[in-house]
Formats: structure tokens, sequence, C-alpha cells
């Protein structure tokens, strides 16, 4: 029999509950739980009538350390990585025990699954080089996101814009990735080692595109790389990108630019095929300013269904 559990303190706050800074005597008021981690839950917070994401926990350092890789995060010129950091603090709740806080922009985000059911599977490309693009930058600043998941990825709704929440599982690069869901797991799926180093993630963004499509989670059974193969392949959706998801499922792409490459090379043109996509070329060389066309006018077509129904 599984043990149970005790909940602490911090997991179970109320809604209308007042946290009051210990050093910078900021206030805010708590409205519900968005979520509980490992190192501690979320809140949604008001703090002078705006929307805020307040995370909690007893473990000092944990939430040192997040509040670390925010910083560094942040310092990304040209990419909002992650959420903005607002405030750092300690709270002393009324059973007298301090509770490490931060304060973060709360992303009022729809779910990427709900996203794409209800705009279309058109998104599938557009949200692909997003995340891509997002990560590139996340690498290159030293840094692998680790428990890259379905959870952890919000869509802006105007515009549509893929965002990056819970860096609870980033990790420096080179080191063993120190928080995983399983089934966006390489070494779940006996596909690779955990450690962080940029094919980590890109084997767990092909993982959330088969979330996307397969909402009931399967379990590994078998060949784990003839079962996803299957599972890709079975969706006409994925069927153009299958050869860049077989790669990354292999971990042959070493950087994600890589691999974005080779998605606008099928966005521009192969749009509805699942043709090759081996042969690497550099991508001054292989895209046409026509090409580049063809992949805006993607985009904004895609943009478009969404500000529609909106």
């Amino acid at each position: 029999m599984a043990r149970k559990v005790k909940k602490s303190s911090y997991n179970t706050i109320q809604s209308g509950t007042h946290i009051r800074g210990k050093w910078h005597d900021h206030r805010y008021i708590v409205k519900k739980r968005l979520g509980e981690g490992a190192i501690g839950s979320v809140y949604l917070c008001s703090m002078n009538g705006r929307n805020v994401a307040l995370k909690i926990s007893e473990k000092n350092t944990s939430i040192t350390i997040e509040v670390n890789v925010l910083k560094a995060l942040q310092k990304v010129q040209g990419n909002k990585l992650g959420p903005s950091l607002y405030d750092v603090d300690d709270w002393v709740a009324q059973d007298g025990k301090t509770y490490s806080y931060y304060v973060m922009e709360y992303i009022q985000g729809m779910g990427m699954h709900s996203f794409i059911r209800r705009y279309g599977n058109q998104w599938v490309g557009p949200f692909l080089l997003q995340l891509l693009n997002d990560l590139e930058a996340l690498h290159q600043a030293g840094w692998v996101f680790g428990d890259l998941k379905l959870d952890n990825v919000l869509i802006d709704i105007k515009p549509p814009r893929v965002r990056l929440v819970d860096v609870g599982g980033t990790t420096q690069v080179g080191r063993s990735i120190k928080e995983y869901t399983e089934f966006y797991d390489r070494g779940y799926w006996e596909l690779g080692s955990r450690k962080a180093e940029p094919s980590y993630d890109l084997f767990a963004v092909v993982m959330i595109f088969i979330h996307v499509f397969y909402p009931n989670r399967f379990e590994k059974r078998g060949d784990s790389f003839a079962l996803l193969n299957r599972k890709i392949a079975a969706i006409p959706s994925l069927k153009p990108y299958r050869a860049c998801f077989y790669k990354a499922l292999k971990g042959v792409y070493q950087k994600s630019a890589d691999m974005r490459e080779d998605i606008i090379y099928i966005m521009a043109n192969h749009p509805s095929s699942s043709r090759s996509i081996q042969q690497k070329l550099p991508f001054w060389r292989r895209t046409t300013p026509l090409e580049c066309i063809s992949i805006g006018m993607i985009t904004l077509s895609a943009y478009g269904v969404a500000w529609l129904f909106t």
C-alpha cells in the first residue's frame, strides 16, 4: 500500500490569504492554486489589481536555483524564454514557518492541444518553428529546459505565440537532467541518456506533438523507436514532419537550429509531403525568396484563422 504523503501548508493556502513579503513588504492576495510541482506550489495572486503567478516552497535552495534560471533567461536579448520575474522574498505564515517564494508573470494562455483542436492542424508547423527558435536561444545561453512537456507549453492568444512556463527542470548544459516526466524522457524510452544537451529537449519536442494528437498517453512496449514511428505515421498532420521527428528521436540533431531549418524546408517545399530531408544543405542555399514568401503565407494564414474566431 502506498504511503500517503502529508501536504505542507504551502500546498494548501486558501483563497483570500494575504501573503506579505518579509523583506520587500509587497502584498499579494491568493485567488487560487494553479498547480503543484516537485518543489513547491504555484498560485494565481492579485497585486494592486494585476494578476501574477507566485511560486512558494519550503525549499529555499531550490527556489533560489529557479530564480537564477529566470534571471539568466531574461538576459537573452531578443527572446522571451520564460515568465518575467517580478519579486523574490520570504513569507512568515500563520503557523510560524518561513517559506520562500518568487513572483512572476501570469501567462493566461491556452494549452497547445486545445488551441490546435480549436483553430486547426495548420498550426503544427508555426508552433514547431516558434518552439525550436526559443530552444535554440535557451541552448545558446547554456541551458536545457529538461522537463519539456505539453503542460509546460502555453499559447498566448493575441498574437498566437508559444510560451514556456515552469523552469523547475531547467538544467545547465552538460549536467544530468534534474527533473523529467517519463512520457517525454528519452531515458524512459531507452532512446538516449539523461544528459542535459540540446538533443534531450528535441526528443521532448517530438513527444509534445505526439501527445497533442494522442491525449491519452500510451506506455512503452517492445521496440520504442518503432512504436513512436507508427504513432507519428498514423497522424496525417504529422506525416510531413516525420523525417525530422525520426532524426530527433534518434538524437541526430545536435542543435535546435538544424531541426528548425529542416522544418522550414518542409513547410516551404513540401507542405503536404513526407519526402525525406536527409540531404543537408545550408539554409541560404536551399531557400529561395519565393520559398520564404510561402513560409510567411502559411504562418499568416494560420494567424488569420485564430484571429477570425477569437
